[in-house]
């Protein structure tokens, strides 16, 4: 049997990602009042835990009407499909996060926020930062490094 040659698959995986394929990690939120997150992909199956509403997931694998995501931490869950929503929401990092009124760490702090407060991912600037908004209408700018679910 003939080794892998890993340069050549870096090289390949490059080139996908500049010929269009998806190659950024796509997020979703629990769009419900809750959700139950599974072992596996059944009502069926066991029960893990509950999670509130705008808690943000990277989608890894979507099967018929359930999704297999993942969470900050890296662990793996199935949820309902019906439960989920693309609108994006992101929660702080650190324990207190400053929200600025424009991308740069220099600008006026507008606002903070504490750990897993959702905030509501409206783009990204494409130089690190993302404009979010907070639930009670403010918006604003976070480092994308300083949040889970961008």
């Amino acid at each position: 049997m003939k080794p892998l040659n890993f340069p050549r698959i870096v090289v390949l995986l490059v080139l996908l990602c500049g010929m269009g394929a998806t190659c950024a990690a796509d997020y979703v939120s629990v769009g419900e009042s809750s959700a139950i997150l599974y072992d596996a992909p059944s009502l069926k199956a066991k029960k893990l835990f509950v999670v509130n509403r705008y808690m943000p997931f990277e989608q890894v694998v979507v099967l018929d009407n359930w999704v297999k995501v993942r969470d900050r931490s890296g662990a793996l869950y199935w949820v309902e499909k019906r439960v989920l929503s693309s609108t994006r929401y992101v929660f702080a990092l650190s324990p207190v996060l400053d929200v600025r009124a424009e991308p740069d760490l220099g600008a006026p702090r507008l606002f903070q926020v504490r750990q897993q407060v959702a905030l509501e991912r409206l783009e990204s600037t494409g130089t690190g930062w993302i404009k979010i908004r907070h639930q009670d209408g403010d918006v604003g700018y976070v480092r994308s490094i300083e949040v889970w679910g961008e």
